[in-house]
């Protein structure tokens, strides 16, 4: 568990208690401070709670050795809450539950909120702000802790897409590389649960805008801004503010850390030129890179070329070896659900692309491979395939499935050959029926997945057992 000293005697109100919040808890009490927390799920109120001596037999610890040992709490006890939510700036003993709508909110050092607590809509942000206090996330924990740790280095990517890929590429460059490193933020488990590295370790944390949102101390080392495309646009005052919200993350850095931007759209663009008195430490990804990328099997197509690019710089950044970059590149496996190859059978690939839920996610996948096999289709984002369309030269034929079968058969009956398949192991085996040698049958639905599905990796999942089945 990483914990700072500076925490120690100070007053905390958490709300949202999913994996990051409670994460934030247990860290926070491990470092002497009081804590005031809430979730509006009562069941993840009961599982962070302490409980009374003979509330129950069983302890766990909250990160197996240096932390604040948290009990589960199946049955809190009522009478307990009340009386200890009533003066919750005096809560140092206990860890109280409480909603902070319904506390006076002075006093606290800082309300921590989780990044899905939308701050342009929820209350809790004017009663903070009301009463003068930061509202941060367990991102700015991270870094406030990073004075007490051993000497490190810290990489943050972000991004409207590949930022999963390329924070995980970094990582396991490092890894094949001998330097000790850790995944967090957006990706794997939260950064405040993890076991600090040795002197030397480098954090490699996938940073969404609602983390950014939430940080205000954390100077990387190595910054990096893959692309911008308008997103999350709910939570913004249009794509402007979206953007200022990425741009931040240089704002913390220092200036003679590395920032390395890719610049194939012009807000990221933008936001590089703004940064061009950092010379030498500005490194700008452009798009259209000639690249060999035929040693790299999980690193297929255009988009992976600048995931790659910017792992490169990273690394670079960083020290790493050329030969170690070049061995990383070579053997990193990918991510699941994500232009994943899950088999080859008979000289065709299999790959899993569940992750693409859109046509514009779907796009890089079709360009990355010559002879295609296309599934696709599911609870459609979209009416049209127009993002797709530059690639349907690379389409053998496409299988439709879910509730966009016939509908997406009908916009590319014409264009290409096109079967109405209706469930994916259908889909599966026409195609790997139809497949020849070095071809790819390639998953990538450019749809949601919840029409037949419980997600998209349950979707993924299932095409995986699918593949595996086949005779």
């Amino acid at each position: 568990m990483i914990v700072s000293p500076l925490w120690r005697g100070k007053s905390f109100a958490v709300l949202g208690l999913a994996r990051s919040g409670a994460a934030s808890v247990r860290a926070l009490l491990a470092g002497g401070a009081r804590v005031v927390a809430w979730d509006s799920d009562p069941a993840k109120r009961d599982q962070i709670l302490p409980r009374e001596p003979g509330e129950g037999d069983h302890e766990h610890s909250a990160n197996g050795g240096g932390g604040a040992t948290l009990e589960a709490a199946p049955s809190p006890n009522p009478l307990r809450l009340a009386a200890l939510a009533t003066s919750p700036a005096e809560a140092g003993k206990d860890l109280v539950l409480s909603d902070p709508l319904e506390i006076d909110l002075a006093g606290f050092d800082a309300l921590v909120v989780s990044p899905g607590v939308p701050l342009n809509r929820h209350p809790v942000a004017a009663k903070a702000r009301a009463a003068g206090i930061p509202i941060i996330g367990d991102i700015e924990l991270f870094a406030q802790a990073r004075s007490s740790l051993p000497a490190h280095k810290v990489v943050g990517i972000t991004g409207t897409n590949g930022k999963s890929t390329t924070t995980a590429l970094v990582h396991h460059i490092l890894q094949t590389a001998g330097v000790p490193s850790l995944m967090g933020g957006n990706i794997g488990l939260p950064i405040l649960e993890q076991a600090p590295l040795p002197e030397g370790g480098v954090y490699v944390l996938e940073l969404s805008s609602y983390q950014i949102d939430l940080t205000f101390s954390l100077d990387c080392d190595v910054a990096v801004l893959l692309n911008l495309t308008p997103d999350h646009l709910d939570r913004y005052d249009g794509f402007e503010g979206y953007a200022a919200s990425k741009a931040r993350l240089f704002a913390m850095q220092s200036k003679t850390h590395a920032a390395v931007i890719g610049i194939g759209d012009t807000p990221s663009a933008l936001i590089a030129r703004s940064l061009s008195a950092r010379g030498e430490h500005l490194t700008k990804i452009a798009p259209g890179v000639c690249m060999d990328q035929s040693r790299w099997p999980s690193l297929q197509g255009p988009h992976n070329a600048q995931n790659a690019l910017a792992a490169i710089a990273v690394a670079q950044a960083l020290g790493v070896p050329e030969a170690m970059i070049d061995r990383g590149l070579e053997s990193f496996a990918g991510l699941p659900h994500r232009m994943e190859r899950v088999a080859v059978r008979n000289g065709v690939a299999f790959v899993n692309d569940s992750k693409a839920t859109n046509p514009e996610s779907t796009a890089p996948a079709l360009a990355a491979f010559p002879r295609i096999h296309w599934i696709l289709g599911g609870k459609a984002k979209s009416d049209d395939l127009d993002a797709c369309a530059p690639s349907f030269g690379h389409v053998v034929h496409a299988y439709t499935i879910g509730d966009a079968a016939k509908p997406f058969a009908a916009i590319l009956d014409g264009k290409l050959p096109v079967t109405v398949s209706g469930d994916l192991a259908t889909a599966v085996t026409q195609a790997a029926a139809n497949a020849q040698p070095g071809d790819t049958v390639l998953l990538s639905p450019a749809c949601a997945s919840f029409d037949q599905f419980r997600d998209f990796e349950d979707r993924g999942d299932q095409f995986r057992r699918i593949v595996e089945a086949l005779a």
